[in-house]
């Protein structure tokens, strides 16, 4: 997932652009054929199922019970996740990305920080969720803390920028492939009591996002910046849930993180569908910076109109060149591919589209020998329809056999 350290400028992209590549392999803008929906298992009023092969969690109602629910419908996965996060082979250095931590290092870094800062709907999710799975609570919270540590980029497009006329939100996590999280990756379709449902790209026994849009429109991703040992806010995974339960609005979304006390330096897209805006933030302990559309920067000199592009060096500089080369060219599919090498880094975890104005969100992930993301099939998901039917139920004789 992700880790916010010793990286010295922004290294990501935040884009909100149009670029065609008609050389490179197209995927269906509009599929034909229905996604194969298979139930897998059922607890109380959440399921899982499969999506075309791809694990879909629904999870519903208070956070006591949407905790239970993801404990119990993923229980051997969370359990194999959290053993390999925490356990496995304690004095391992564990590069990722420019880091080399070990498991004991990582443990000894995040226990007892936070333990008075989560908000407490999450720690009783955590705590259901704890009792579902089997596990004690306290190992289910520090593998929840470790995307604290984590980093990566992304990008998101104004209408005007597309061939399509909607908004485009990509984002690359680039960090935690030696981490084996690809191996329990799930798309979690989510609605809590009193809040706004929504969608988040995660892995099995996470309860915060890094990756999410919710059925307002809205949508969100992280990358990292600098600042290790920050911790006196709310953990960054638990503020971007916060925005995807509460904003309706970009205003909202940007106010989630002015207005709660935030940890070490993190960048942000937000992207508003309905209103067609979108904005680049930088958020540190002391303040949030906001980048509008078209607007430069004394590290982002190279604007595009209905553009916003955060990254870095000559990275920045060719980003600009491209989209300004391909503006208003932009399909779903070449959005895509602007997550490729080399957007994208070594250990690309994985990637996502979301077309927020739809409920639309394609997926890949790395595979389990750590080739990128990128490089991996991408699994479409129409949100819209999961959140409103829901597969047949087991046959009872399917049932014995699972």
């Amino acid at each position: 997932m992700w880790i916010p350290v010793m990286i010295s400028r922004l290294s990501m992209w935040v884009f909100v652009v149009g670029v065609g590549f008609a050389s490179l392999p197209v995927l269906a803008e509009s599929p034909t054929s229905q996604p194969t929906r298979e139930m897998v298992a059922v607890e109380g009023k959440g399921y899982l199922e499969q999506v075309d092969g791809y694990p879909v969690l629904h999870l519903k109602g208070s956070p006591e019970e949407m905790g239970y629910q993801h404990g119990v419908l993923m229980r051997e996965h969370i359990r194999q996740n959290v053993a390999f996060l925490l356990d496995q082979n304690p004095d391992e250095v564990i590069e990722i990305g420019p880091l080399k931590l070990t498991r004991t290092m990582i443990g000894g870094m995040l226990n007892g920080v936070f333990a008075d800062k989560v908000p407490e709907r999450f720690m009783k999710e955590m705590n259901g969720l704890a009792r579902g799975a089997g596990l004690p609570v306290q190992r289910i919270t520090a593998a929840n803390l470790i995307p604290e540590l984590f980093h990566c980029s992304g990008f998101a497009l104004l209408k005007e920028a597309t061939a399509e006329g909607r908004l485009l939100h990509g984002r690359v996590l680039d960090y935690g492939v030696n981490l084996r999280l690809q191996e329990h990756a799930v798309l979690v379709i989510q609605e809590p009591d009193g809040q706004i449902p929504f969608v988040n790209v995660s892995y099995a026994g996470f309860i915060g996002s890094v990756t999410g849009m919710n059925f307002e429109q809205i949508s969100i991703g992280e990358m990292g910046g600098r600042g290790q040992g920050q911790w006196q806010g709310i953990p960054m995974s638990f503020l971007v849930r916060m925005v995807l339960e509460q904003a309706k609005t970009l205003d909202e979304a940007i106010a989630v993180f002015e207005k709660n006390p935030r940890t070490c330096e993190y960048y942000y897209v937000i992207s508003d569908a309905r209103a067609n805006t979108a904005v680049g933030m930088k958020a540190v302990p002391e303040k949030v910076e906001l980048v509008r559309p078209g607007e430069p920067h004394p590290l982002l000199q190279s604007p595009v109109k209905n553009t916003v592009l955060m990254s870095a060096g000559d990275r920045y500089q060719a980003l600009s060149r491209l989209v300004a080369e391909g503006y208003g060219k932009f399909t779903q599919a070449s959005a895509i591919r602007l997550m490729d090498a080399p957007v994208a880094m070594k250990h690309n975890l994985h990637d996502a589209l979301m077309v927020p104005g739809q409920g639309i969100i394609w997926v890949a992930n790395a595979d389990q020998e750590g080739s990128p993301a990128w490089k991996q099939r991408y699994y479409r998901f129409d949100c819209r329809a999961l959140l409103k039917s829901r597969p047949p139920a087991i046959a009872p004789h399917d049932a014995a056999k699972r």
